[in-house]
């Protein structure tokens, strides 16, 4: 296992042995960090785990801003993953302006990725899955997707999943599981399935009909001399998440006692080491991990988490892997007599300027790029300011959506989801078709335009808060806090529910929102059929050329106690 000084040794090759902190050129910072030092590795055993999740359809290098807020709530409050900026630096053994802090944090974002540049790049995985096969041994290595793959690009949206689909052949994954790509629809993702060349795996997805399982559970690998059990979880939570509408016949769930009796065949079928393949979230796995026994390790995907190394939750492995590409997680295992005896795990972040691209790879992001490469580019307007989504209440991409449905609608306050899918523009930017569409690429896109009273508006966000901060993860289901535009409040996560929003503003009058009262709201992602509007993408494109340079002040109206 990676120590506290094995991180900061590590940062400070990353930083160069002459003392940077954070602000030399980009060419100083890159000559210091190389592909070597990614892949440098005290490896256990003989079986690796990779594992790459939530990549949301992004082949390109890009920047993604780490959440200013992570909020955990009762047990979980102040651990992993619920760290962000110094408090995540301390944990870890971080040294600020290091290669890590840029990674992990949003500290001194701005200047530190104009050091270290983008991460990710699916032509950059490439290379790095390839060495530590290459290295290992390609049999005693097991590379799983855990899901959020098809959905959040402009190529994705406009090949239904294509792109991703024949980049990722390429890498040749073990198995996957899923979320956003079932709102491809039931017929696609079938089709997609059909071709894909290894399992998509989904213990927990039955039929409406007679609750049989529409999906394989497992898959069994012979993998570093061990007879390997992949269980496969998608997010349970999707029809509430996401429209129920496009996937009528399936019914999702955690499925706690169909996950313990998938386990108990597994290890009765000769299973020396058990992964669960999840796509739950960290807290729900956290959780999971207490309840479920004989589980070695969980890769788990969905709330986009990005810690350094695995943590232990009594005999159970955790690894989340953060999202967008960013990285690369690995978890290597010693096993002896059937057992897991040893372990060693980390986080490798894709610096995308210091490893060579996979020609392989390369090639077919090209090609699956070239019919949209000349709209891709095209500018649509500039920002003065950082543009981000990440974060428990609000971001400036979401903020500016926000004005956009306001100004567009005609309306008085907008509602934008909390979505943690979406990439950052540095101050300067220019802002493309392709930035526009890692906020907004989906496949129920329309922007409503209703009213809703003072009273109901806050049931939404109580709601909403309560999948957020509820104490028992199992009753979080997915998302950050819904985006508001034109109005104020104050949110207590550790109240309960009901309780957790007061002080609601119109910010136009700085009068109280009364519950009584109808206002005009905009908003998108309903997850009801047949919703009346122009997509969000068309909006915001006409909304930003409006623009022209777009400068968001940070947001103030949200006050968190």
């Amino acid at each position: 296992m990676h120590s506290r000084r094995d991180f900061l040794q590590f940062a400070a090759v990353a930083a160069g042995l002459t003392g940077f902190s954070g602000w030399t050129p980009r060419a100083s910072a890159q000559q210091q960090l190389t592909q070597d030092d990614l892949l440098k590795f005290d490896a256990k055993g003989k079986l690796t785990l990779l594992h790459v999740t939530d990549m949301h359809a992004q082949l390109k290098p890009l920047y993604f801003r780490p959440p200013s807020e992570n909020i955990g709530v009762g047990d979980y409050s102040g651990i992993p993953p619920h760290l962000v900026a110094d408090d995540f630096l301390r944990h870890f053994g971080l040294e600020r302006g290091s290669a890590l802090a840029y990674a992990h944090t949003m500290v001194d974002y701005v200047d530190l990725a104009n050091t270290y540049g983008r991460l990710g790049g699916l032509d950059r995985t490439a290379t790095l899955v390839n060495a530590i096969r290459a290295e290992r041994g390609e049999d005693n290595v097991v590379l799983l997707d855990g899901g959020d793959t098809w959905q959040g690009s402009y190529t994705a949206l406009k090949t239904n999943a294509q792109d991703m689909v024949d980049c990722m052949s390429l890498l040749k994954p073990n198995a996957m599981v899923g979320h956003w790509e079932f709102t491809l629809g039931t017929d696609r993702v079938l089709e997609i399935i059909d071709e894909l060349g290894f399992p998509f795996l989904a213990s927990n997805i039955v039929d409406t009909d007679w609750e049989e399982p529409v999906f394989d559970s497992t898959s069994f690998v012979e993998a570093g001399g061990s007879r390997v059990a992949i269980i496969g979880q998608a997010m349970p939570y999707t029809p509430i998440a996401n429209p129920r509408w496009m996937f009528p016949e399936w019914s999702f769930g955690l499925r706690l006692e169909t996950l313990q009796k998938n386990v108990d065949e597994a290890r009765a079928d000769g299973a020396e080491v058990v992964v669960l393949l999840s796509h739950n979230g960290f807290d729900v796995d956290r959780k999971l991990a207490t309840e479920i026994s004989g589980i070695d390790v969980i890769l788990t995907g969905h709330t986009h988490d990005a810690i350094p190394e695995a943590i232990k939750v009594e005999n159970t492995l955790i690894l989340a892997s953060g999202s967008h590409g960013k990285y690369l997680g690995r978890v290597d295992l010693e096993v002896k007599n059937g057992k897991v005896t040893d372990h060693n795990s980390y986080l490798i972040p894709v610096f995308s300027d210091v490893i060579t691209p996979d020609p392989i790879m390369a090639a077919k992001i090209d090609e699956v790029r070239a019919p949209y490469e000349e709209e891709l580019g095209r500018v649509i307007g500039q920002t003065d300011s950082l543009l981000y989504r990440r974060g428990n209440f609000n971001g400036t991409w979401d903020d500016l959506i926000c004005e956009g449905m306001m100004e567009e609608r005609d309306a008085e306050l907008s509602f934008s989801p909390g979505f943690r899918w979406g990439t950052t523009l540095l101050p300067g930017d220019n802002i493309t078709i392709e930035d526009l569409y890692t906020q907004t690429a989906m496949s129920y896109p329309e922007v409503y335009r209703l009213e809703f009273t003072g009273e109901r508006i806050k049931e939404i966000l109580e709601d909403v808060c309560d999948n957020l901060f509820n104490p028992d993860p199992f009753f979080q289901q997915g998302g950050d806090m819904v985006r508001v535009g034109g109005m104020g409040y104050t949110c207590k996560p550790e109240a309960s529910m009901g309780a957790r929003i007061s002080d609601m503003t119109l910010l136009s009058t700085g009068e109280p929102i009364e519950p009584g009262k109808g206002y005009v709201v905009a908003g998108w992602a309903s997850v009801n059929e047949d919703v009346d509007g122009p997509a969000i993408f068309d909006l915001m494109e006409n909304y930003i050329g409006k623009q022209e340079v777009i400068n968001m002040q940070p947001n103030q109206s949200v006050k968190v106690q």
